[in-house]
């Protein structure tokens, strides 16, 4: 069995259909699973779906207006 390929940010940006610069973004903010290789970033795809269907992806809940210091 050969070994999963490694994929560029715009392979990756393509599959996720989202822009590089959202991919960018989401490695430091989200820990998005990506790999340095110098100055040049690097994914598995594999790793990028299972990131996907964990969640972590998705955006933060927004605070209701109002709702700061209301006790329940």
């Amino acid at each position: 069995m050969r070994p999963e390929p490694w994929s560029t940010i715009s392979e990756i940006a393509a599959h996720l259909q989202v822009a590089e610069d959202t991919v960018l973004r989401w490695i430091p903010r989200k820990a998005f699973p990506a790999h340095r290789a110098g100055r040049i970033w690097r994914f598995k795809i594999s790793e990028v779906d299972a990131w996907m269907r964990s969640g972590k992806g998705g955006r933060k809940p927004e605070k209701k207006a109002g709702s700061e210091g209301v006790a329940p």
